[in-house]
């Protein structure tokens, strides 16, 4: 009875945390803001969702969930900083809405300057 409730509670966790983060991509205004939103709580609530799944199944089949829960780990920061890089490369990313822009500093000081991106008020 204990497990079934606890598994409840990291099942709806989990759940809750993915819904906040779709939300999240529907809402955010920006590139940046929207990879946070798709990449931290999917990570946690995909983990909340595993954990709750694995305490409901036997030990040696909930082994498994280990290994899909490491690879979100691993996987989805590395595509997010990808995804930035790319868009910031680009020049999609408005310069304006960062606080620091700790890329474009170090593209200066190699001698590589950020691409600047023309927007609807310099035209």
């Amino acid at each position: 009875m204990l497990r079934d409730i606890v598994s409840s509670v990291f099942l709806l966790g989990g759940a809750l945390f993915c819904l906040v983060g779709a939300f999240g991509l529907l809402r955010f205004p920006d590139l940046l803001s929207r990879l946070q939103a798709a990449t931290k709580p999917q990570t946690i609530g995909l983990i909340m969702v595993l954990i709750g799944v694995g305490l409901q199944l036997r030990f040696v089949d909930a082994v498994g969930l280990v290994l899909v829960a490491l690879l979100q780990v691993i996987t989805a920061p590395v595509l997010s900083q990808l995804v930035g890089r790319a868009a910031y490369r680009t020049g999609i990313i408005e310069k304006s809405m960062l606080v620091h822009d700790h890329l474009g500093d170090r593209l200066r000081r190699e001698g590589l300057e950020p691409p600047k991106r023309e927007t609807p008020r310099d035209r």
